[in-house]
């Protein structure tokens, strides 16, 4: 930035610094290896190999066949292909759809077009805490629901969703069950036979791969899922998606999920440790609570509400360019709708009001973060909340 001022960024759940060794990885496919993965000569078959070995690394990190993995340009994409795929090809079945409140915009919006075209939705609430009530979960499955739609790892809140049981009672009225994944693959372990996901999408830009790549899988082993092509043009991606592969950002996927699957275990330590110190701190300032189940969520992630300050000030006291301290760079919400004025439909849908949500700040710990970085933050935030505060009182 032109004042060259030190960045803290805690802002992880909106998008991550690339790794350098993904960019390392991708870097030769900008340069010199640029051939198109469908060219037939030697130069393309490289990039076809490269493309090959991405979709394995993809394919390994969930637990899924490389051929059920198809490359996107990220989770927003890879929504609507399922989605809209499944009202299409299954509407013989059913028109009756299941999601949550609190999903992402690209799900809710997704199906608020669904319900233009004669499709019915169900939009199931939460508790105070985020979760799903599974019980009122199984009052609204019918024999004509064909999609059950649940996010893995909340990305507000980062309150991590009972999968497994939710694709069982969905699998039990003969529902595909689809889960946005996007903040929980390389976080968290994901295996979907284990938990019985039959859509999975992901996007690079969440775990250190760049901007414009995703992926997602379509169950083809076991209840195999049709759904047909969102972009047509010449077949790419088996059918599904159209279009010349991004290769270098494929390779970069490719990597990102290589290197998570080597050191998930060792980020949910060293990060969780980070956050879990961060949040300590934080909630010693008076008048402060979390937002959403603490005991089921993603390690790296806290909701943090602080009563009588409002959300946009705090963000812009601790990213205020006429001090001598560090950008402090955190969230008030989902970085997709970040330009609305609306409260966090997330939020509001756990009971919060508009006051509350508008008073609450999302803290997202990523794995190039350090203790002193955090130590700047606490002292940042304390100063910046009893500031806030002494103005109003």
């Amino acid at each position: 930035m032109e004042n060259n001022k030190q960045i803290v960024y805690l802002d992880n759940n909106a998008t991550t610094p690339i790794d350098k060794r993904v960019l390392e990885a991708m870097m030769p496919f900008l340069t010199d290896n640029f051939a198109n993965a469908n060219s037939t000569h030697e130069f393309g078959l490289k990039a076809y190999e490269a493309v090959k070995t991405a979709r394995k690394q993809v394919s390994e990190l969930i637990g899924v066949e490389p051929g059920e993995i198809v490359f996107t340009s990220g989770s927003t994409e890879g929504i609507n292909l399922a989605i809209k795929g499944v009202a299409e090809n299954y509407q013989s079945k059913g028109k009756h759809i299941v999601t949550l409140t609190t999903e992402h915009s690209a799900v809710l919006d997704t199906c608020q077009y669904l319900e233009t075209k004669g499709f019915e939705v169900t939009y199931l609430s939460v508790k105070p805490d985020g979760m799903i009530d599974l019980d009122e979960l199984k009052t609204v499955l019918r024999d004509d629901t064909i999609l059950v739609s649940v996010m893995l790892a909340n990305n507000e809140t980062g309150v991590i969703q009972p999968i497994k049981v939710i694709a069982e009672l969905s699998h039990e009225v003969g529902a595909l069950f689809m889960t946005d994944a996007t903040q929980a693959v390389g976080k968290m372990a994901v295996n979907v036979d284990m938990l019985g996901i039959d859509l999975l999408c992901l996007s690079g830009h969440k775990l250190y791969a760049p901007k414009g790549v995703g992926a997602l899988y379509v169950r083809q082993r076991m209840n195999r899922v049709k759904i047909p092509a969102l972009l047509h043009g010449g077949g790419h991606e088996k059918g599904l998606r159209s279009g010349t592969l991004n290769v270098p950002g494929i390779v970069a996927l490719g990597a990102a999920c290589s290197i998570a699957q080597k050191e998930m275990t060792k980020n949910a330590e060293s990060i969780g440790a980070l956050r879990d110190y961060l949040e300590t701190e934080l909630l010693k300032i008076e008048g402060t609570s979390v937002n959403g189940n603490t005991s089921s969520r993603l390690f790296n992630t806290s909701n943090i509400l602080f009563h009588g300050a409002d959300s946009d000030a705090i963000i812009m006291g601790l990213s205020n360019p006429e001090n001598d301290l560090p950008l402090i760079a955190v969230s008030n919400g989902s970085a997709c709708t970040s330009t609305s004025i609306e409260p966090s439909h997330v939020l509001t849908a756990m009971g919060l009001d508009e006051t509350s949500a508008f008073s609450s700040i999302r803290f997202s710990v990523g794995k190039f973060n350090t203790k002193k970085e955090i130590d700047i933050v606490i002292d940042a935030v304390k100063n910046v909340i009893s500031g806030l505060r002494a103005m109003v009182s």
